[in-house]
């Protein structure tokens, strides 16, 4: 259902004609700014070891002002939406811009395109239907093996609203929903403990996460995972060829390769990317996306938080490096067209450049045939938590499902696989892509400068040739 009071902020709070004017003194002599305006509402509830562990709800609304000159961008933000608390704002950003002399940047292209629906997935189920929900997966899964010992499982649902007021008077909106179930459970043989995770969600209704048909498909993924890390051995270690599996994986291009494509590490000359535009930096047929316009994908935004719509941008054409994702000031600064990634945590975080749904084009390989070809060494088919350095390039990736390859056979899971190396060298050393492009299943978070968005991955199954697998020695 559709928000019972929708975010009018100029009809309840100040009148758009104030708003403007103070918009537009805080920019004179400024290259670009906006005023963005956010009302979010976000539901939390988990239920751990067989009882409700957490319930909470939170509401939350204000602005953020911004004035640009050049490098430098003034922003202020405040939780109170009134002419007062404005003014002070607008004195605040306008320090960044001093003396002035810029030239103020023309508007962003205007899109009546609504990549989700109008609902509220906050207030869509009532609370004692997600309770039962909770329950019901605990249960589900304590029934369905003996060997599980804990379950855990979440609901998550938010609903924010956003008003970006342009110093020329235009005005872009947008609701976007979000709503996601996340299961967690442990299991136990002879005494040996291991765990399995699953979810997924994106912008859609609470309903489709809360039907059976949904969640114990997420139940049994999540016990399957647990399983098979109960039977796993220790991984090995060594440079070694690694299959990674289609979907979730892909949050190691998102890591190795995605962040060095955003524009300001490359404005800057501290991504390994930098200055490499028009030159290969991949394998031949490597095609490499971020799109924002995929409907109802989490990483998808009808309009970034600049309000530019969000585009599908292609970063990297037949191994050849081709864009970069930029906000509005970074693509001024290098003299190219924003591609509608300027995002923001909340309205009291300037925005940045930052990836949406990234993701690797298919290729033509049998997914088969690339684990059949894999002479010695794993297939990864999920990954947990990573990091990646920007400048250099080198990441380090956890495996949460893994399994030893030898000759074409796959053999036992392996756990505490670790894959090490750097993404413009592991770029180059894909051997083989599959024809299995998948996105994953809606559980991604990305975090930069502090801030965190929403974001999806995806890719096709891969082969990548000498990658150093962390683990125990061999």
């Amino acid at each position: 259902m559709a928000s019972e009071t929708p975010f009018r902020p100029f009809e309840t709070r100040l009148a758009q004609e104030t708003a403007e004017a103070i918009l537009k003194d805080a920019l004179v002599g400024a290259d670009d700014g906006e005023l963005f305006l956010e009302r979010r509402r976000s539901e939390v509830l988990s239920f751990d070891d067989g009882r409700l562990r957490q319930a909470s709800y939170d509401a939350s609304e204000g602005f953020g002002l911004r004035a640009v000159r050049g490098e430098a961008a003034g922003y202020a933000h405040a939780t109170e939406i009134s002419e007062h608390a404005l003014r002070r704002a607008a004195e605040t950003a306008r320090l960044a811009v001093g003396a002035g002399g810029g030239t103020l940047a023309a508007a962003p292209q205007a899109t009546n395109r609504k990549l989700y629906g109008d609902f509220d997935p906050v207030g869509e189920a009532a609370f004692s239907v997600k309770v039962e929900t909770l329950r019901e997966i605990d249960a589900f899964l304590r029934d369905e093996d003996p060997r599980v010992v804990q379950v855990a499982a979440t609901v998550a649902a938010s609903l924010q609203e956003i008003a970006i007021l342009r110093p020329d008077g235009g005005l872009v909106t947008d609701i976007r929903p979000m709503a996601r179930l996340n299961v967690h459970v442990i299991v136990e043989k002879d005494g040996r403990r291991e765990s399995g995770t699953s979810g997924g969600g994106g912008r859609q209704p609470m309903a489709g996460l809360l039907d059976p048909a949904n969640w114990q498909g997420v139940a049994r993924e999540a016990l399957r995972i647990a399983l098979v890390n109960l039977d796993a051995e220790a991984a090995p270690a060594g440079v070694m060829d690694v299959a990674l599996g289609p979907g979730w994986p892909g949050i190691l291009l998102h890591e190795a390769v995605g962040h060095g494509l955003e524009g300001d590490f490359n404005r800057k000359q501290t991504s390994a990317f930098a200055g490499l535009m028009g030159e290969r930096v991949a394998a031949p047929e490597v095609t490499v996306l971020d799109d924002g316009t995929i409907p109802d994908r989490r990483g998808s935004i009808s309009v970034d938080d600049e309000g530019t719509p969000s585009g599908k941008n292609v970063l990297i054409e037949d191994g050849v490096l081709v864009g970069y994702m930029q906000d509005r000031q970074n693509a001024r600064l290098m003299g190219v067209a924003p591609t509608g990634n300027g995002r923001r945590e909340s309205f009291a975080h300037p925005p940045m450049p930052r990836m949406t749904n990234t993701y690797m084009l298919g290729g033509e390989a049998d997914p088969e045939s690339i684990v059949a070809d894999l002479k010695d060494g794993i297939w990864a088919v999920g990954f947990g938590g990573g990091q990646v350095d920007i400048t250099s390039g080198k990441f380090v990736f956890s495996c949460t499902e893994a399994y030893r390859v030898k000759n074409g056979k796959v053999g036992a899971p392996v756990k505490g696989a670790t894959l090490i190396g750097d993404g413009a060298t592991a770029l180059k050393q894909i051997r083989a892509i599959g024809n299995d492009l998948a996105l994953d299943p809606g559980i991604g978070n990305c975090g930069k400068a502090g801030q965190w968005v929403p974001v999806g991955v995806g890719l096709p199954s891969l082969l990548i040739g000498g990658l150093t697998v962390g683990g125990a020695a061999a």
